[in-house]
Formats: structure tokens, sequence, C-alpha cells
């Protein structure tokens, strides 16, 4: 590592010490969360987020219904914020996410959420924002400053925050271990860097790519997609691979390539079918993700939740090293700032 490589470099590798810190600073707050929710038993829960956070609520959407069977739904916020809507959610476990904790739309909906009855937790960065006040619980990322406008170790950390919770509640231990030893994985992640920088080179001239996974990889699949647009020009999209036979496999035709994230969870062997029939087919297909027999392999964590961390993290070095092999600046994309205010 070096002072010249780009700040989005620079943080993706801040990700061990990230999730770390996290896991030894956010015990009390774990706890108090973990026993509302045992006391207040809330029927369902909504997410609410823009961009890579959202990205991240698909990631927690697939944790919450496998490990606690409490159904999530994506909240709209313009639904209230432009359209006046009072939504009736009494009960309910609204979670928001945000790194800034400052778009207006985010904390109206945490808002009215808690002025209804909900019981609502932010997940953020920057603790003394207008959505930490607005929450009743608070689980902080503890990523210190991201400059980057590429968001890195704030999504990773967004995947992790709630994890503990869910570990609490379930009594899992399994997952209680595998959260302590991924910063190890995740330093293990960084040892690859290299073979992703090889990875992209061969994707530096691609003009579209389309990003496929299933399950608790989806999140990290609508993540990708999103970095390829912002940091590298390219257009790019996320399906699930269960769906893309229902349509967009068509742009198979046109030769456009296709990067697919692996599993080693309930999803593994579905995932690995379809990859294998679209190899079969001819599709140009490189993979990114636990399963052994990936392009670009991460390390497996001893849990499901928690594999999809290392696979993000693998994934925001192939990007960074992509943009640079286009002769890009992943810390400068055109048209973007750090913090995007949605009212």
């Amino acid at each position: 590592m070096t002072l010249s490589d780009p700040l989005m470099l620079q943080e993706a590798r801040e990700a061990p010490r990230v999730v770390r810190r996290q896991s030894r600073e956010n015990a009390g707050a774990v706890h108090a969360l973990a026993a509302a929710i045992r006391e207040r038993r809330p029927p369902y829960a909504v997410t609410v987020a823009r961009g890579s956070s959202d990205h991240a609520c698909t990631v927690l959407k697939y944790a919450l219904e496998t490990q606690l069977a409490l159904p999530v739904a994506s909240l709209g916020p313009s639904v209230h914020t432009l359209y006046g809507a009072q939504l009736d959610l009494r009960g309910a476990l609204v979670i928001a996410v945000s790194q800034s904790g400052a778009s207006p739309d985010v904390v109206e909906n945490v808002r009215m959420a808690r002025e209804g009855g909900a019981t609502t937790v932010a997940l953020v960065n920057v603790e003394d924002s207008d959505l930490a006040r607005e929450a009743e619980f608070v689980l902080p990322l503890r990523c210190g400053e991201e400059r980057a406008v590429a968001a890195t170790k704030s999504y990773l950390a967004s995947l992790t925050a709630l994890l503990p919770v869910v570990a609490e509640l379930t009594g899992d231990a399994t997952l209680k271990q595998a959260l302590e030893k991924l910063p190890e994985a995740l330093e293990r992640t960084l040892s690859l860097e290299d073979q992703a920088r090889d990875l992209a080179e061969r994707y530096r001239f691609a003009d579209n790519l389309l990003v496929l996974a299933r399950g608790l990889h989806f999140g990290v699949a609508q993540e990708a997609a999103l970095k390829l647009k912002e940091t590298c020009g390219i257009h790019a999209e996320a399906y699930s691979a269960a769906e893309f036979s229902h349509g967009p496999k068509r742009l198979l035709a046109e030769g456009v390539p296709l990067l697919g994230f692996t599993s080693a969870d309930a999803a593994a062997a579905a995932t690995a079918r379809a990859y294998a029939d679209l190899s079969s087919g001819g599709a140009d297909l490189r993979t990114i993700g636990p399963a052994v027999d990936s392009t670009l392999t991460t390390p497996q964590t001893g849990h499901a939740l928690t594999d999809p961390v290392p696979s993000a993290l693998a994934f925001y070095l192939f990007a960074a090293h992509l943009a640079l092999h286009r002769g890009l600046d992943p810390d400068a994309p055109p048209l973007l700032s750090k913090v995007t205010k949605t009212r």
C-alpha cells in the first residue's frame, strides 16, 4: 500500500480494522437492541436507505428472513416525503442505513416511523447525525471518516453491524464464532488483491456488464453493478441468477459479459447449475465468491451470513483496479459527490 493509491483502495483495506472495532465497541448497543426486539416481537421489518446502503439492506433482508423468519420490505422514502403518506408502521422494526445520516428523506421516514410506534434502528457512521438523533437505537458503523466518493468500508460495515443482534436473538454460536474470526478472513481477502487486479484486466474494454448472484450475495451483486457504473463508467446491471433466464438472457446474444457471485450456502448448488448452463451455452462468465471453483475464490468464513463480506471486499479491489486499467480515477467519478441529500 502507498499513499498514492486511490482512496477507494486505501479505505477498502481498512475493512478488517473497522469490523474488529465495530465488534468491540458495539456490544452494549447490540445487547440493548436484541433485548428490545425480544420483548416487543415485531411482526415484520422495513428498511429505509438509498444507494449502497440500500444494497446492504438487501443482504440484511435475507439475513433477517432466513434466521429470524421476520418478513422484510424495502420502504420507498418518497411515499412519505413526496406523496405525504403517513404509513402505519405500529410495532414494526424499522431499520435505516446511511453512511452520513444526512439524507432528509431517510431522516423524515425514521421520524414518522418512531412517532407512529415503530422500533427504529439507525446503522450510521456519523454518530452525531440527524438520523442518529431521530432513531431510538443506533448501531454505529465505526468506520471513521470515509473520504472516497465510492463507499467501501461503510458498505461492508453495514453488512456486519446487525449480525451480532441476529446472533444474540438466535443463540447461534457458529455465527458468533464467524463474526469473531471475520477480521482474519478479511485480512486473507486483502492478500487476493493481485488476483483481483489481474481479473479486472480482462474487462478493461467492456462497455456493458451483467452481474449475477442469488440469496445473500444478491445485495453484493447490486452493489457491484452500482460501483461499476460509478467508478468505471461501465453500464452494469444486477440480476438474480434465478431470474436471468426470464428475459435478460437475451443480452448474451449481443456478447455482453457476465460477472457472477458464488456462495457456499443453501444457494450454492442452484447458483452453480445456473452458471454451468450459461457457460455451456458460450457465455463469457467469471466468478467471485467462496465457492472453491470461483475464478477469484474468497475465504469461507464459517457462516452464510458473513461469507458475503469477503466477497464484497474482493469486488472492491477488482473495481478499483478496473478503473485504473481504464485510465480512470475511482475517487473522482464525474458528476458525483460524497453525500447526496434526497428529499
